[in-house]
């Protein structure tokens, strides 16, 4: 990276991780983000962190502040809600971790999207979000986001309701409206009314071009992703498909050009990005903390736990293999003891 540093960062990104959806490899988003000299790039996976470990450590090599997120499915309801109404009606969240607690409360959203509400998508719900807000970044996301939708349907009352709450919970300094510019016809209507929202609630705007490939060219290879995801053909009529071209990786020269009447939500980019300060510790080793309940030493206990279980797995296999060699597992059952105990790791 040289020369002057960018005015503008890409703060909702999509990359492999994001499953036949998303076409930027972390390798490439990286060296494009030196090439337009921006000083930080955000990584937006749909319901996944899965990338953020690979993305911080490439990002930090090429001295680029890694904001690390995640784009959510929010169910309408609960997340114990699995009705048709319940898929179709989900709605889009950006959320940027600021620092570690902010990193952990992703992850715990994440994973219960996953393990608990998993329902077509990994799903969240607004009991969760009010849960695991701390240390986090909002942004209302794309079209497909519930202030978005509310507002392609003119209910703008109910999507000032929406604000309220998205501002309450994460805090009014800590939730942004999202403008993007992506020839997409209603997104204009949507904007309009994005702005008179930004102005009579206070709250601040910041522009995003939600890439799902990094160069415009790169569009066809995209579209057959989503072939491949819906099971579709490219040449199918009715199928899925973005209307328009635009979500690439733009340069700082299109994105300011786009938002010429929105300086501030691009200038909020920069801002948004300096807050997310996220510094992962690798030189610790951080395992799981239990209530042993005893005074007895952990490698005491450790080593009792282990002999245990050891003596059980003996049985069943000399229930399967009565000619077994004992003395080999013996051996092997001290030495892994004594290197386990040697690192520390009971």
């Amino acid at each position: 990276m040289s020369g002057k540093k960018s005015g503008f960062v890409h703060l909702h990104v999509h990359t492999q991780y994001s499953l036949l959806d998303g076409a930027i490899k972390i390798d490439d988003l990286i060296k494009r983000t030196g090439e337009l000299n921006m000083g930080a790039c955000a990584i937006t996976d749909h319901g996944t962190m899965f990338g953020a470990v690979e993305f911080y450590k490439k990002a930090k090599s090429a001295n680029i502040n890694p904001v690390i997120g995640c784009e959510f499915y929010v169910a309408p309801r609960t997340i114990q809600d699995r009705t048709v109404m319940d898929n179709k009606g989900l709605s889009h969240l950006v959320l940027l971790a600021k620092d570690h607690t902010g990193y952990k409360n992703l992850c715990k959203l994440a994973s219960i999207a996953y393990i608990d509400g998993f329902y077509y998508k990994p799903r969240v719900d607004k009991e969760l979000l009010k849960k695991y807000h701390k240390g986090i970044i909002a942004l209302s996301a794309c079209l497909q986001g519930e202030i978005p939708k509310l507002l392609k349907n003119d209910l703008y009352d109910k999507a000032i309701e929406s604000a309220h709450f998205y501002s309450k919970t994460f805090g009014e300094d800590n939730f942004f409206l999202e403008v993007q510019h992506n020839e997409i016809e209603i997104q204009n209507h949507v904007n309009s009314a994005l702005l008179e929202m930004s102005t009579n609630l206070s709250l601040p705007l910041v522009a995003t071009n939600d890439c799902h490939y990094l160069n415009k060219e790169d569009v066809k290879a995209h579209d057959a992703l989503l072939c491949i995801q819906t099971g579709k053909k490219v040449n199918d009529i009715k199928r899925f498909r973005f209307s328009t071209d635009q979500l690439y990786f733009k340069s700082e020269e299109e994105m300011v050009k786009r938002f010429a009447s929105f300086p501030q939500a691009i200038e909020n980019t920069l801002k948004i990005a300096a807050r997310c300060n996220l510094d992962f510790d690798f030189g610790t080793y951080h395992f799981p903390v239990y209530d042993l309940k005893s005074d007895r030493p952990v490698s005491e206990i450790f080593e009792k736990e282990v002999r245990k279980g050891y003596e059980q797995r003996l049985s069943e296999v000399a229930g399967r293999y009565p000619d077994y060699d004992k003395e080999v597992y013996d051996v092997r059952l001290e030495y892994e003891i004594k290197i386990i105990s040697k690192m520390g790791f009971e």
